[in-house]
């Protein structure tokens, strides 16, 4: 027969877990686009020449 975890291992593993894919969302979605910057960067990819 298995041994299991203890509970509260268990527990602290899935607070854990979730504290950190809340985290990671709450980054993701806080991210601040500089919208002039990102035409500018766009702008430049546009008259690059490539070889092939």
């Amino acid at each position: 027969m298995p041994q299991m975890a203890p509970l509260n291992w268990t527990l602290m593993l899935i607070m854990f877990s979730l504290t950190f894919i809340l985290y990671n969302i709450m980054n993701f979605y806080s991210l601040k686009y500089n919208y002039k910057n990102m035409n500018l960067y766009n702008n430049k990819i546009k008259f690059i020449n490539w070889k092939w």
